[in-house]
């Protein structure tokens, strides 16, 4: 089973911090702030006061045996780097790190985080393309050009297999899965018939999925 840290525990870490548990993951949640820590404790797998600028202390909880450590520090950019820059030193498998702007990631990346995010304007991007598009319930960007999407079946390809919308002809996208309720239908053969309230899970273009959710 995979281990996940998640170091910084203001909305982004501990919203992380909670669904990687409610996900069946063991997780350490770490905070200076002991009511933070206070109010997570019975849903993570461990929760600890520590401050994580304390290179000691930062070592003591044993990181270096965990698959994945997300530096969460929220407004305190030199934290976040010193933090990330000491999970580097430790030899930790894989760092995840929150940056508040582009080139606060562009630090992180050069100190040794192997994965930036940036939560306020990628949620930023879900926001408006969820506002100007009627069917495309999500969006997550794998490059500037390419997302995966969730899309509410068009009316146009109801009662229709997926052989039949020709969606990859036309529109030069594929379906991974097919969302029906709580079942999940994976990799969908071209026979599969899409009906009313069904949600694609594709990937392509961005232009296209566009066309695709209008």
């Amino acid at each position: 089973m995979l281990q996940f840290a998640v170091i910084g525990l203001g909305r982004f870490g501990s919203s992380v911090a909670r669904t990687l548990s409610r996900m069946g993951y063991e997780v350490l949640a770490a905070d200076t702030d002991a009511d933070k820590v206070n109010d997570i404790t019975d849903e993570v797998t461990y929760a600890v006061q520590v401050d994580a600028m304390e290179e000691e202390a930062l070592k003591s909880l044993g990181l270096r045996n965990f698959d994945v450590v997300v530096v969460a520090i929220g407004q305190e950019i030199k934290a976040s780097i010193l933090v990330t820059v000491m999970l580097k030193e430790m030899g930790v498998r894989k760092i995840v790190a929150k940056a508040n702007d582009e080139l606060h990631g562009k630090v992180l990346q050069k100190v040794g985080a192997d994965v930036v995010v940036f939560p306020e304007r990628d949620m930023g991007v879900r926001v408006a393309h969820a506002l100007v598009s009627r069917n495309i319930i999500d969006q997550i960007h794998l490059s500037p050009d390419y997302s995966i999407v969730e899309v509410v079946v068009p009316a146009r390809f109801i009662g229709k297999s997926l052989g039949e919308s020709a969606l990859r002809q036309k529109y030069g996208v594929t379906v991974l899965a097919v969302r029906r309720g709580e079942d999940i239908i994976i990799s969908p053969g071209a026979g599969q018939v899409l009906k009313e309230g069904d949600v694609l899970v594709a990937i392509g273009r961005d232009d296209r999925l566009k066309q695709l959710g209008e």
